[in-house]
Parts: structure tokens; sequence; C-alpha cells
């Protein structure tokens, strides 16, 4: 791979994952969608960067749930959905327009649907190590 594609991959990944990490604290900016981009960004980039984005103690068990799996544990479903809804209710609290509360309601009803679609993981991944995961580089031609 070309180092400008390369860096160009890291720092699409940087953004992904700060838009990320803002989209926890707001609900109308999904966080999954955002943080799944970074790992593929990192997977073509940087074997560093995915490795400590796969092994981080906050996000990587849920990223390695959903790429692994496509699943979640129940507890993990059940803590998205409370913090989602609250988000959801006290963001309305504090907006006067219908049509964005509008926006917030068909989010928050998408995001609960994807939430309650995916499977359920039974043996908790938390307590396993996730694997290191190597690149793989594509030969030109």
């Amino acid at each position: 791979m070309k180092p400008v594609v390369r860096y160009l991959y890291i720092i699409l990944g940087v953004i992904f994952l700060s838009l990320g990490i803002i989209g926890v604290f707001l609900p109308i900016l999904p966080t999954t969608p955002f943080l799944l981009l970074t790992s593929f960004c990192f997977l073509r980039s940087s074997k560093r960067l995915y490795n400590w984005l796969v092994n981080h103690r906050i996000f990587g068990v849920f990223i390695y749930n959903y790429l692994t799996y496509k699943s979640a544990t129940r507890n993990t479903k059940i803590g998205t959905l409370v913090f989602l809804w609250a988000s959801l209710f006290i963001s309305s609290l504090f907006i006067s327009q219908l049509s964005i509360k509008l926006v917030l309601l068909a989010v928050g009803i998408g995001v609960t649907i994807h939430i309650c679609t995916l499977r359920t993981l039974v043996r908790k991944r938390e307590t396993q190590s996730i694997p290191q995961f190597e690149t793989t580089r594509r030969s030109a031609g």
C-alpha cells in the first residue's frame, strides 16, 4: 500500500474514532458505525492501531463481538438501550421544535431495532482475551 493511502486511512480512522466517542454522549450521532469504520481504516493501515482498537478496554470487546459474531451480550444490549433512551429523553427536554423531536424518535427506534436484531451472546466474551489480528498486504496487480 502506498504511504499516502496508508496515512489517509489512519487519518480517517482517527476522525471516525473521534466521532464515535462523541456519539457516546450525543444520541443523534451513532457510535457503532463510526467504530466499525475506524476498525476498517485501521485494519488496512496499521496493525498496531487495529490491535489497540480491538483490545481497547472499553470499545474492544464490543467491536470484536460485533465484527466476529454480529452479536452483543444481553447486558450490553440492555445498557445500550437504557442509555440511548435516557439520552434521547433528556435531549428532547431541551428541544422545542417538533421536527427535531421526531428525528430523535426515529433515530431511537432505528437504533433499538438494530440492537434488538443482533444475536445475543450467551457466553460473556469480556473474560476472554481477544486474539491479535494480522493485516494482510495485497499484492499489486
